[in-house]
C-alpha cells in the first residue's frame, strides 16, 4: 500500500501524477481524529434513517400539489421513491465495500477519483449544512404556532436549538443516537394515529378537486397541471425520502457495519415508504387536494375540516414538532460526519476533523452549527434554503449512483458482503432519475439552483487551487484508493 503514496504523505491522482505538495499527516494523525466505534447496531441506525426524513412527512411535500395536482404529485412520488429505492439499494453495497465515515463521498473517490469523491462530498454537505438550517425556522414557527411558553419565533429560539442539541452531540454518539431514536418513535406513531384518523374522513372525490389548467399539455382532472407538473413536483415527491441517504455516514461508529448498514438502509426505506403513502393519501383524502395545497401544517389542516382544532388535531401539531426535532438532530449528526471525512482526508481545513475526549468531531458539529444559524437567522427564508439542499442532494445521487456503475465494471471482482439487486440496472435507473429531478429543482426555484452552483464554483476553486494537492494519504478513503491503484499497477505489470 505504501508504494502507491508519495514521499509527502499524499495520494496519487488515478493517472499516476501525484497529488503534489502536501505535508505528511504524521503520527498520531488518526489516533486524534478517532469516532467512537461500535456504538450503533441495525435498529438504532434504522432510526436515524427515517430520523432524516420524518419532518418531511408532516409539512412540505403538499407544495407538489400546488405543481402537479394529485396525479401529478402521486407519480412523482413514484418515480422518486423509486429512485431512492435504486440507489438505497446501490448504497447498500457500495456501504459494505468501503465502510467509512465519508458515505457517499467516500464511494465517489474509489470510483471517480479525487475529483469526484470532492464533487460528492461538497453536495452532500450542502444539504446537510442548508436542511437543518431550514428546520430551525420551522421548529420556531411550530413552538410559537402552539404557543409553547410563550416563545416567539426568532433568532434565540433558533440559536436555543442549535445550542441544545450540538450539546447532546457532543455528549457522545450513542446518547445522540438513542435520543433521536425515541423522539422519532413518537413522531412515527402520531403519523400512524393520524392516518387511522384522517382514514375516517377519507373521501376519495377530494383528491381531485384543484381545478383543470385547460392550457396545460394533457390536463385532466388527475393532473390539473397537465404532464409538466409531474415533473414539476419530483422535488416535492423527493420530500418523503430526502435524507435516508445519510446512514453509512455512521460507518465508522456501527457494529460490523458490512451487514449492518445494508440492513438498516433497507430497514429505513421500507418504513419511509410505508409513511409516505398513508401520510400522502389519508391527508389528500380526509380534507381534499385543494385544502391542504398550500397549508404550512396540512396533517392538522387535514383534520379539521371546519377550521376548528380537536383533540387529534392537537396531538398531531405537538407531534409534528417532535419530527422537525427528530430531522433537525439526525442532520446535524450527518452533517458532522461529512465534514469530518472530508476534512480527515484533507479535502477541507485538516483540524475540522480533530475528535474530543468523548470521540465526538467537536468543530465538525460547531463550525457547520455556526453556519446553519447565520444563515436561519439572517435569512428567514426556509423553503429557499431547502430547496438549495434539494439541488445539493440531487448532484450527489447522481454521482453515487454512478459510481456503483463504475465499481461493478471496473472491479467486478471486488468483495461485496452485500450485492445490489439488478446490479447495474438498478443503479442506472437511480441515475438516470437523479438526474431528472436535478432538472425539475430549475422549474421549481431557480434562484436556489444557481445559490447552490455558486458556492459549488466557490468550493471546486479552494480544490483546485490547494487542497488536491494536500491530500492525507493515511485517511481511510486515501487508504481504499491508493490500495486500488497499487493493485491495478501489478495488473499491468
Amino acid at each position: 500500500m505504501t508504494s502507491a503514496r508519495t514521499e509527502s504523505g499524499t495520494t496519487p491522482e488515478p493517472d499516476g501524477s501525484g497529488g503534489g505538495g502536501g505535508a505528511d499527516a504524521g503520527d498520531g494523525y488518526l489516533e486524534r481524529r478517532a469516532l467512537r466505534r461500535g456504538s450503533a447496531g441495525w435498529l438504532l441506525l434504522t432510526g436515524l434513517g427515517v430520523a432524516y426524513v420524518v419532518s418531511g412527512d408532516f409539512s412540505g411535500w403538499n407544495y407538489g400539489l400546488a405543481e402537479g395536482g394529485f396525479g401529478g404529485l402521486a407519480i412523482a412520488m413514484v418515480l422518486m421513491g423509486l429512485m431512492y429505492t435504486c440507489m438505497v439499494f446501490s448504497l447498500a453495497e457500495l456501504s459494505s465495500i468501503l465502510p467509512t465515515a465519508g458515505g457517499g463521498y467516500g464511494f465517489a473517490r474509489r470510483a471517480l477519483g479525487p475529483w469526484g469523491g470532492f464533487l460528492t462530498g461538497t453536495a452532500i454537505l450542502i444539504e446537510y449544512v442548508l436542511a437543518p438550517a431550514a428546520i430551525s425556522l420551522f421548529i420556531g414557527d411550530y413552538v410559537e404556532s402552539l404557543g409553547l411558553f410563550g416563545l416567539e419565533s426568532g433568532w434565540p429560539l433558533i440559536l436555543a436549538c442549535f445550542v441544545l442539541f450540538i450539546g447532546i452531540h457532543l455528549w457522545g454518539v450513542g446518547e445522540a443516537l438513542r435520543f433521536s431514536f425515541v423522539v422519532t418513535g413518537i413522531a412515527v406513531v402520531a403519523l400512524l394515529v393520524f392516518a387511522v384518523g384522517a382514514f375516517t374522513e377519507f373521501d376519495a372525490s377530494g383528491l381531485n378537486d384543484i381545478p383543470v389548467d385547460g392550457e396545460a399539455l394533457g390536463s385532466n382532472s388527475w393532473l390539473p397541471f397537465g404532464l409538466l407538473g409531474i415533473w414539476a413536483a419530483f422535488p416535492f415527491g423527493m420530500w418523503f425520502f430526502l435524507g435516508v441517504e445519510g446512514v453509512p455516514l455512521a460507518a465508522e461508529e456501527t457494529r460490523d457495519p458490512a451487514r449492518t448498514l445494508p440492513k438498516a438502509i433497507r430497514w429505513s426505506l421500507l418504513v419511509l415508504v410505508l409513511l409516505a403513502l398513508l401520510t400522502f393519501f389519508a391527508s389528500a383524502g380526509a380534507r381534499g387536494s385543494a385544502a391542504i395545497q398550500d397549508a404550512g401544517n396540512p396533517l392538522v389542516e387535514a383534520l379539521q375540516p371546519g377550521g376548528e382544532a380537536t383533540t387529534l388535531s392537537r396531538i398531531i401539531n405537538y407531534a409534528g414538532l417532535a419530527g422537525l426535532v427528530a430531522s433537525f438532530f439526525s442532520l446535524i449528526y450527518a452533517g458532522s460526519r461529512q465534514l469530518f471525512a472530508l476534512s480527515r482526508a484533507g479535502y477541507l481545513p485538516r483540524f475540522l476533523s480533530l475528535t474530543s475526549r468523548r470521540k465526538a468531531p467537536y468543530l465538525g458539529l460547531l463550525v457547520p452549527g455556526a453556519i446553519g444559524f447565520g444563515l436561519a437567522a439572517g435569512s428567514g427564508d426556509g423553503a429557499r434554503m431547502l430547496n438549495v439542499a434539494v439541488f445539493g442532494a440531487t448532484i450527489s445521487y447522481a454521482l453515487m449512483s454512478l459510481s456503483h456503475l463504475v465499481l461493478r465494471r471496473r472491479e467486478p471482482e471486488l468483495p461485496r458482503p452485500y450485492r445490489t439487486p439488478g446490479g447495474v440496472l438498478t443503479s442506472s435507473v437511480a441515475l438516470f432519475l437523479a438526474c431528472a429531478a436535478l432538472v425539475a429543482t430549475f422549474l421549481v426555484d431557480v434562484t436556489a439552483a444557481f445559490i447552490a452552483l455558486g458556492v459549488y464554483v466557490f468550493a471546486l476553486a479552494y480544490f483546485g487551487l490547494y487542497s488536491r494537492k494536500h491530500l492525507v494519504a493515511k485517511a481511510p478513503e486515501e487508504e481504499f484508493a491508493a490500495l486500488a491503484a497499487a493493485e491495478a499497477e501489478l495488473d499491468r505489470t
